[in-house]
């Protein structure tokens, strides 16, 4: 299979997974009742950010099938991505802040667990989730502050 057919396969597992998973858990009533805090941003922001973020994910996800596939650094994005998957379900899914805020904890310490593993190994693919990383650790704020609110 041509390494291009593989990224666009990458791209559509991730940015396809994503949106499925975000049309199937959008926010709704419960989440509009919700105290949230003053830095909350605007929910049309989301959909844009996670778009870009996606597929960043995506390529560094196909850099490192490309050429360390069996690596520890792919056990660590394989991982990052199942809880990243799970976060909407329990969020706005299941109405659970709590449950979503473990998820969300433990994704982004896989999240700076596979930029330091892949530092040496991929810094492309390294680099590519510093932008997911800064997001992450913003909604982990995000998602703390709605669990403690209500």
């Amino acid at each position: 299979m041509n390494r291009y057919v593989r990224l666009a396969l990458f791209i559509l597992l991730v940015l396809g997974g994503g949106s499925l998973i975000g049309y199937y858990n959008l926010p709704g009533e419960w989440y509009a009742g919700l105290v949230k805090p003053s830095f909350n941003p605007p929910n049309w922001i989301f959909g844009p950010v996670w778009s870009i973020l996606y597929v960043m994910i995506a390529v560094a996800g196909w850099r490192l099938w490309e050429h360390h596939r069996s690596s520890p650094s792919m056990t660590i994005w394989w991982a990052q991505l199942a809880l990243n998957f799970l976060w909407s379900p329990a969020f706005f899914g299941m109405q659970n802040s709590g449950l979503a805020l473990v998820i969300v904890i433990a994704m982004l310490a896989l999240i700076y667990t596979f930029i330091a593993r892949t530092w040496n190994l991929d810094r492309v693919a390294a680099w590519l989730f510093v932008p997911y990383a800064a997001w992450v650790s913003f909604a982990t704020l995000l998602n703390a502050s709605v669990w403690w609110l209500n």
